[in-house]
């Protein structure tokens, strides 16, 4: 159990933004390898200066260490990776990019790392990400993405120029993206936008087509060299006659020809080592919601009590998404089987339920549900994630060099995925939190206060 001084130094460091990261000694209870993906009975984690300096270490001095002792039944799993974090948020009929709950929502469940899937407001995404980075404010990293390049984006040109695809990579790259997010964008403008960011060293990923009215099949994206692809995996299953969508809500899956289609998509992913963002979820948010979609926690708590008023149930079902819900669950399970490289992604805006923060939870869930192995899918949520972000040097596992970032439940999630719902511990860069404490902080806080709050 927590020792009364961990218990108050807890409480501090929630509340204290520039608190320098600790010394810290955890002993006691499992902690997960990605490596063998097996639980081991934790020795001694050992954090200075904010990264892992032991693993299955004893120290013989503890002096000028924060102590963390845990029970048998606690579970130490490296920080989790979202890679299609949405911070948009929509009320009033106004979307935004919200950075004052969102971050320490997502960061009190266990998710330390956040790729936002594209960005509505990419200067208000990076004054937060600056903030947090100074220790200013409480949140999850935020590996930011920039603008949306394509129609996504607000004020995107459809007559954009190479020259200014090639300036806007330049900008973004020197403001310290860690990668870029394409949708609805033509195959012209993808290929100018792979091959920019490539010489910055960073990632492209997109949500794609069929290649009906020129948009990109993912298929001829590939090819261009792209890194990562979300939602769906496109291919010859995908006629560019017409849209994506509304091929996916007909595809048969018991039809041979079609999971021909499919695995030559797959094959194709795999030869040119291009990871798949699943989203498995995603779709379901619109669907039946019958499974993966049950409350653990009052998420709505977090909204301002005018966003609570005006947000009572405002997301409406539709049979299509379900049905492409359904697809999915049969691809991404093709897609592992035969040895494809999954990430995990939430690709959640929230429009007053389902805050995007608890989403990782309902997607690990998703992913073991459909057939994929619990070891898998921690590797998924985390160092998938950020091998696909080219940050595993410093992120994505418990190994000694690499940025303590780290979270803490009860029971094994081996034995039940869902178990990692559990949070009570986040650690980021050495410094530790209590999950529920950061939740406490930002209720009431999500939203606008009145009538035209956010009408500019």
């Amino acid at each position: 159990m927590y020792r009364s001084i961990l218990s108050m130094a807890l409480l501090l460091c929630c509340f204290v933004f520039n608190a320098k990261a600790q010394n810290l000694y955890i002993t006691g209870g499992y902690y997960f390898d990605v490596h063998s993906g097996k639980m081991i009975a934790n020795q001694g984690l050992i954090v200075r200066s904010g990264k892992f300096v032991g693993v299955g270490s004893v120290l013989d001095s503890t002096g000028g260490y924060q102590l963390l002792e845990l029970t048998d039944d606690n579970y130490i799993l490296p920080g989790i990776f979202d890679l299609h974090a949405h911070y948009r948020v929509t009320f009033d009929g106004v979307r935004r990019d919200e950075v004052e709950a969102n971050p320490v929502i997502f960061l009190a469940n266990g998710v330390t790392s956040t790729f936002p899937g594209g960005e509505i407001q990419p200067e208000v995404m990076l004054e937060g990400r600056r903030k947090i980075d100074r220790g200013e404010k409480v949140g999850a990293r935020i590996h930011s993405s920039g603008p949306y390049f394509g129609s996504a984006f607000p004020s995107w040109n459809r007559g954009i120029s190479i020259e200014d695809i090639y300036a806007t990579v330049d900008k973004w790259a020197e403001l310290g993206v860690s990668g870029f997010k394409a949708k609805g964008i033509t195959p012209v403008h993808l290929k100018a936008l792979i091959e920019r960011a490539h010489k910055h060293g960073l990632t492209v990923t997109a949500h794609l087509g069929s290649g009906y009215r020129n948009t990109v099949n993912p298929r001829d994206a590939i090819t261009m060299g792209i890194d990562r692809i979300e939602h769906f995996l496109g291919g010859d299953a995908l006629p560019n006659t017409t849209s994506a969508y509304a091929t996916l809500q007909d595809l048969d899956m018991t039809d041979p020809e079609t999971i021909s289609l499919i695995d030559k998509e797959i094959d194709h992913f795999i030869a040119n080592k291009v990871y798949f963002d699943a989203t498995l979820t995603a779709y379901g948010y619109y669907g039946n919601r019958k499974e993966f979609y049950d409350y653990w926690t009052d998420e709505r708590k977090y909204l301002t009590p005018y966003a609570f008023e005006i947000t009572k149930e405002t997301r409406q079902k539709l049979d299509r998404f379900q049905k492409i819900f359904d697809v999915k669950k049969f691809t991404v399970k093709r897609y592992f089987d035969k040895g494809g490289m999954i990430t995990l992604g939430t690709d959640h805006p929230s429009v007053g339920e389902y805050i995007p923060g608890f989403s990782a939870h309902r997607e690990m869930e998703a992913l073991n549900a459909i057939g994929i192995p619990a070891t898998e899918v921690l590797k998924i949520a985390t160092i998938n994630g950020a091998r696909a972000l080219r940050k595993s040097d410093i992120l994505g596992s418990l190994e000694v060099g690499k940025l303590a970032d780290a979270f803490i439940i009860n029971g094994n999630p081996l034995e039940d995925i869902t178990r990692t719902k559990s949070v009570h511990t986040v650690i980021k860069g050495g410094e530790v939190y209590n999950s529920a404490e950061l939740l406490k902080s930002v209720e009431g806080k999500m939203g606008p206060k009145a009538e035209g709050e956010w009408s500019n």
